[in-house]
């Protein structure tokens, strides 16, 4: 796969998932035993609320993302593809737990890991690096 190929896969998927965070609240409206980690409506949870309001947060940063050049959101796609891994992990763990459901573990587990697994290929496929935009333009 060519860097100009795998960049443009980086772009759909950063496009992809971003959508995906910012239906984070619909998700858990329709699925709630594989995205809401409370029983009732979502917005009876404070934390589910901060939560979504995070996710779309971290989805707009996303979707913006594959607009740009790529290289100065290298940092940030580094950093999300670890918090999708420690995040998905704990999560798979707690699912375990007591009064927790088990629907995550094919729901939000999934998806947090298929993230952070797609945007590592790609990143590196892609060629984009720290470097292209470490140092600001000169005038």
């Amino acid at each position: 796969m060519t860097p100009s190929t795998s960049y443009r896969l980086l772009q759909i998927a950063l496009v992809f998932f971003g959508t995906l965070m910012l239906l984070l609240y619909p998700l858990a409206v329709v699925w709630p035993s594989g995205w809401a980690w409370h029983h009732g409506a979502p917005y009876q949870s404070d934390y589910f609320m901060m939560i979504v309001g995070l996710y779309a947060t971290l989805g707009l940063f996303l979707a913006n993302a594959a607009r740009t050049s790529g290289g100065q959101y290298q940092p940030d796609l580094v950093h999300r593809v670890w918090s999708s891994i420690v995040h998905g992990i704990v999560m798979a763990v707690q699912s375990f737990q007591p009064g927790h459901h088990m629907g995550h573990l094919w729901g939000d587990v999934p998806a947090l890991l298929l993230a952070a697994i797609v945007l590592t290929v790609l990143v590196r496929s892609s060629g984009i690096t720290r470097t292209e935009s470490a140092s600001p333009a000169r005038t």
